[in-house]
């Protein structure tokens, strides 16, 4: 039994290159010798030096004979033989069957079927997993009173953000509404300027004076807090974008509460007439704070909302759905048809906003049920585990690297210093010299430095 543990693991090591090694695990062969006597109780240690193995005039028999007679004589417990598994074991890319969209003033639609490769996979869920961690972490920060005022959470929504960053490029626009905390980590932003951001800290990404609603990257314009006043501006960019003629566009994004205000239909109807660039996203997560969308709207088929601008009803708990309708809508607005209405289906787990419990308006049972069935994360694990494209193990690493970084953002935004007082009005002008700026009252003078 010895001898053949020692061909079968010497065999495995040549053919993946890397070292044998002995344990309890099983992926590749495990084969499992009688119990061995006390005596014999030991591990069985490898050589630092394992002989070289010839390969040329001998056969493969004799080759694992001549590795077998330079081993030691060693006792063997009872183990498996393993060879530690590489990367060429996964299957490197898969085509996947997802939903079907709705269609509104359009012929085709997005394609019925996904191309993801492992490496798109992982980091895919490597960016849902830090928002998602990201938002429990501000969601504890917040019952500990160090996290003040408005702080709308985004879990359970990760799939559109990180499907609609995959479908788009960094140069291109993107704005939203005060729901933007995982947009902020898409567009570029670190989880520790983040977290310090809603801390109002020094090293906030708004140098702590904008807190949840307002934090701005290169190309993200926010977080903007009036409901649906970010919409106007989103054309605003769409139109510069046009008229520099650098095949940008903008993702201009509002809620299901926010598809009901007027402004929106104003530029609907100027961004139609001037073929803007501009993907308008309704993120639907089914209650606008704590009204159902059916109690709230006549119509809930927010994708034709542009009437006379296509559109599109998504599965956004689907980051594969978000991201092939996105590339879709992209290509619609850079071939200069004009802008283009997408709605997207998914769901908060967090109330309106951490004021809002949640759970007075919808049950816990609806929740649960949610995340059993339709997590965006879950989903896209257990589709890149059935499909060989990564293993347990590799996703238990990335949520430890995930979590270490997140309770190490934690602790920079609650030990970082508050900005002082002498910057509170810096940066109202971009590029101006320095101004005098009223305070509460005549006789109060601040300074602002661009």
């Amino acid at each position: 039994m010895k001898t053949m543990l020692s061909i079968i693991s010497n065999a495995l090591c040549r053919m993946t290159g890397r070292n044998a090694l002995l344990n309890d695990l099983s992926e590749y062969v495990s084969l499992t010798s009688p119990p061995a006597p006390p005596a014999l109780a030991q591990t069985q240690k490898q050589p630092e030096n394992p002989a070289p193995v010839s390969t040329r005039g001998s056969s493969s028999t004799e080759q694992l004979a001549s590795v077998q007679t330079d081993q030691p004589e060693q006792p063997v417990r009872a183990a498996g033989v393993v060879v530690a598994r590489s990367f060429t074991d996964f299957t490197p890319q898969v085509t996947f069957d997802i939903k079907k969209c709705d269609l509104h003033r359009l012929e085709e639609g997005p394609p019925l079927k996904a191309e993801l490769t492992r490496e798109q996979g992982l980091q895919y869920y490597r960016t849902m997993q830090t928002v998602r961690r990201m938002e429990l972490k501000a969601d504890q920060l917040y019952k500990q009173k160090i996290i003040r005022g408005f702080c709308h959470l985004y879990d359970g929504q990760e799939a559109c953000a990180a499907g609609i960053e995959a479908a788009i490029n960094l140069s291109d626009h993107l704005i939203t509404a005060y729901r933007a905390h995982g947009y902020t980590y898409t567009r570029g932003v670190s989880v520790k300027e983040i977290l310090a951001e809603l801390t109002g800290r020094k090293g906030g990404v708004a140098k702590g004076k904008g807190g949840s609603m307002h934090m701005y990257a290169p190309h993200f314009y926010g977080g903007n807090g009036i409901v649906g006043a970010q919409v106007p501006l989103g054309a605003g960019i769409a139109l510069a974008c046009r008229y520099q003629g650098n095949n940008q566009l903008c993702v201009t994004l509002y809620g299901d509460g926010a598809a009901n205000q007027g402004q929106l239909f104003e530029t609907f109807n100027m961004a139609a007439l001037w073929k803007l660039p501009c993907i308008f996203i309704c993120e639907n997560n089914k209650y606008g704070m704590g009204t159902s969308v059916e109690r709230a709207a006549a119509s809930t088929d927010y994708y034709k909302r542009g009437d006379f601008i296509p559109g599109l009803r998504v599965d956004g708990m689907d980051v594969l759905c978000v991201r092939e309708a996105t590339k879709f809508a992209a290509d619609h607005c850079r071939a200069g048809k004009g802008p283009i209405v997408m709605e997207l289906q998914t769901y908060r787990y967090h109330g309106h906003s951490m004021s809002d419990p949640g759970v007075s308006y919808r049950t816990r049972e609806e929740i649960q049920e949610v995340r059993s069935k339709s997590d965006p994360i879950s989903m896209l694990k257990e589709r890149m585990l059935a499909n060989n494209m990564a293993s347990a193990e590799e996703f238990k690493e990335i949520d430890i690297a995930i979590r270490k970084e997140v309770e190490e953002a934690a602790q920079f935004a609650t030990s970082d210093p508050e900005p002082p007082l002498d910057e509170l009005c810096n940066h109202i002008f971009h590029n101006e010299p320095p101004l005098e700026v009223r305070g509460t009252n005549p006789w109060s003078k601040l300074k602002s430095v661009s």
